[in-house]
């Protein structure tokens, strides 16, 4: 009997339904999308129900769409939208919806724990600069604000954390309660170095540290599900990662030095550090790569809000276009001289500059600047906030980024990648797949199960190569002008 390795991806915009096969190639995708609930003031949520309902769904149509016996199942691998952070009860019920991890409402609270003195105790413990970003903020806002979470801490009944623990407790029936490594690094409550949650930063968020999950490694086991009585038997959760960590391992930079970049909803840069974590001066956060085989492993990561909501931002909000493939064409029709530039700061900006009050700006533009131009700005902000994570890297590391692994869909982009390039300055390899996130956590359930051999899957890795076209003098000019255009709405 054939056996598949199931991948769960829940993103930020869905859930998609991965099928692999013995030879870890991909056979068959299913997708659902989730809305995405924005208010007035800026705040952006999920309902967690609605995302549970939609993994069981996407897992029966993918194994519908591909034409197996579901029996052939042998183990499934998670990788979730990471600082997405939920607060549920006993029976796994939400408090109330997820704040999503673009949200900032918690800076208020941020700006308390800077005002007394916490920022460089939370930054040397857990190697993340105090910021709304992470879920630590989120949480605690949710303790303070939330009736239901009040009552839930009062009573001792309540569950809080990442999308990954929310799942993992939905499809085990609430037998097990865990998150991993690489997912507990992001929550700004977890010590990176001695491996386990800080009571005392806990403490500053107000967050009980016993209410917080089970710490498993990235490729343990997390228990069994049957999705909700669709399979004939349980199968075993044998790999759970944050998506970004899952493109990682999904891209094979298993060795130190190699890099990766994410072209999602927003943008992780990482870069696999090695055994020993690297404190940035530049900007970047220092986290856990992943957890495999009982060896720990850290990265250096730069995250960006908006790079792919940038397309989506053209078509829902300005209308501009009707789908993200005609960004490619406008783009080369657009006119040489044009000077225009996007700085997407719609909730901030990420690394490296960490400003979570800077707002959007569209500048450079003059009487001829046209609908290709201002869409063409928008792909080239994706590549320039990229590029600012690169430049950050190598000074952290004495020039060791050469290359760049990418993923994601805005990868299909022919233009965007060729100027990311041209604006890097070196080789940038498109991955002749774009589903690696769920790929990293079913490769790490595959091996688990011992389907999987690593060495060999990794040294077949398959994509494109995009080299630097543009003179070195005409791509330092354009990237200064984005600088400048972000210093008008950071400063210097």
């Amino acid at each position: 009997m054939a056996k598949y390795v199931l991948g769960i991806d829940q993103s930020t915009q869905g859930t998609k339904a991965l099928l692999f096969d013995e030879a870890g190639a991909l056979c068959a995708r299913a997708d659902l999308p989730h809305r995405q609930i924005v208010n007035e003031l800026g705040w952006v949520e999920h309902d967690p129900e609605e995302i549970y309902r939609n993994v069981i769904q996407v897992v029966k149509d993918v194994v519908e769409k591909a034409g197996i016996d579901k029996n052939e199942i042998a183990g499934v691998g998670i990788s979730n939208q990471r600082e997405t952070s939920v607060v549920f009860d006993e029976k796994g019920a939400p408090a109330c919806n997820a704040i999503v991890w673009q949200d900032s409402r918690a800076a208020g609270l941020c700006e308390e724990l800077e005002k007394q003195g916490a920022a460089e105790l939370i930054l040397q413990r857990t190697g993340i600069r105090l910021s709304p970003y992470f879920p630590a903020a989120k949480l605690s806002w949710i303790l303070k604000e939330c009736e239901t979470a009040k009552e839930l801490a009062a009573s001792g009944k309540l569950h809080l954390g990442t999308v990954d623990t929310y799942l993992v407790y939905r499809l085990t029936g609430g037998a097990e309660y865990r998150t991993d490594y690489s997912n507990a690094s992001r929550t700004q409550l977890f010590d990176i170095e001695k491996l386990a949650w800080d009571p005392e930063i806990c403490a500053l968020f107000g967050i009980p540290v016993q209410c917080l999950a089970e710490v498993t490694d990235s490729d343990g086991f997390y228990g069994e599900t049957t999705f909700e009585g669709y399979l004939d038997r349980p199968v075993p959760i044998h790999g759970v990662m944050g998506d970004s960590h899952g493109a990682l391992y999904g891209q094979g930079c298993v060795r130190t030095g190699m890099l990766k970049a994410t072209y999602g909803t927003g943008s992780s840069v990482m870069m696999n550090a090695g055994t020993k974590p690297i404190r940035s001066a530049h900007g970047l956060v220092t986290s856990l790569a992943f957890r495999i085989d009982g060896q720990t492993v850290y990265c250096l990561e730069g995250n960006i809000n908006y790079t792919g909501a940038v397309i989506t931002w053209l078509k829902d909000d300005l209308g501009l276009i009707a789908s993200a493939k005609e960004t490619q064409e406008l783009a080369q029709s657009a006119s040489p001289l044009d000077t225009s530039y996007l700085v997407p700061a719609f909730s901030g900006l990420g690394a490296p500059y960490w400003n979570s009050e800077a707002k959007g700006i569209l500048c450079g533009m003059t009487r001829t600047t046209g609908k290709a131009e201002i869409v063409r700005a928008a792909l080239d902000c994706i590549a320039y906030q990229i590029t600012d994570i690169l430049k950050a890297m190598n000074e952290d590391t004495d020039g060791a980024v050469t290359e760049l692994r990418t993923d994601g869909g805005p990868t299909g982009n022919a233009y965007l990648m060729q100027f990311q390039s041209d604006i890097a300055g070196m080789p940038v390899w498109v991955a002749a797949t774009q589903e690696l996130s769920g790929m990293g956590a079913a490769y790490a359930a595959g091996k688990s199960l011992g389907i999987y051999d690593m060495d060999r899957i990794f040294a077949e890795y398959k994509g494109s190569c995009y080299r630097p076209q543009m003179p070195e003098e005409e791509a330092a000019e354009r990237y200064a002008g984005w600088k400048q255009a972000v210093e008008m709405i950071c400063g210097k």
